[in-house]
């Protein structure tokens, strides 16, 4: 559905060069997944609110987050996180990229330890207070910690295979990154992938807006670019 402020950077462009894929979503074989739903991502209090949180409230990601949880959960569908830890072992890794030393540097998503939770509750490594209950129900698919950007290092892909999973929804953070990467990486292992753009949010840096550049890298390699109002429609259909 195109944007009708066509000023807007991130609006759909009136003419499009690439065909409509015609994606449905089919409920008896999607999955909701949301990515690093944690507190130094969603929250003023986390340590990357400064790069982030204007694209986050720009968007209204925080509650479109949770809109998705909460018709995910009534509509019946899987639904999975994939979290983000470093743990102290992860500190004395020889080598990284820029956002990685600057991860490394602010402390995020740290952790005491693989097998502790001293010190996680509330840290910047839980998950935001508001979506623990859709998050901490028993039910939803909390999958091991992806270690750079990808799917590659976690069991994601194998828990969503083993509840029959071919189709997924795509929310969380960041926009550029993590989601960027779980996208391609889905695409590869053959899954169908819609990603919800105003369900993420991207970093405004002087390198660049990371959202604007996930964009349109979304336009071009995802199965469906949807709005959170576009998917409550499919999920509640």
């Amino acid at each position: 559905m195109s944007n009708p402020k066509i000023n807007n950077i991130y609006a759909d462009p009136i003419s499009p060069s690439l065909p409509n894929t015609n994606f449905k979503l089919d409920l008896k074989r999607a999955a909701l997944v949301v990515i690093d739903p944690q507190i130094d991502f969603l929250s003023p209090e986390g340590v990357t609110w400064p790069f982030f949180g204007e694209s986050i409230t720009e968007n209204n990601t925080v509650e479109n987050i949770e809109s998705l949880f909460a018709s995910s959960k009534k509509a019946g569908i899987t639904v999975a996180v994939s979290p983000h830890y470093y743990y102290p072992q992860d500190h004395e890794w020889n080598f990284g990229g820029g956002l990685e030393k600057l991860m490394h540097k602010i402390g995020m998503f740290d952790r005491k330890g693989s097998l502790t939770l001293e010190g996680f509750e509330n840290s910047g490594a839980d998950f935001l207070p508001r979506l623990k209950k859709y998050i901490l129900d028993g039910k939803t698919i909390i999958a091991s910690p992806h270690k750079i950007y990808g799917p590659e290092t976690n069991d994601l892909s194998l828990q969503l295979r083993k509840k029959g999973v071919s189709q997924i929804i795509l929310a969380g953070m960041a926009a550029n990154l993590c989601v960027e990467s779980h996208l391609r990486e889905f695409l590869e292992q053959g899954y169908e992938v819609v990603v919800v753009r105003d369900a993420t949010a991207g970093p405004r840096a002087p390198e660049g807006d990371g959202y604007l550049a996930a964009i349109i890298n979304y336009r071009f390699i995802a199965n469906a670019l949807w709005t959170t109002e576009e998917t409550l429609d499919q999920l509640n259909a």
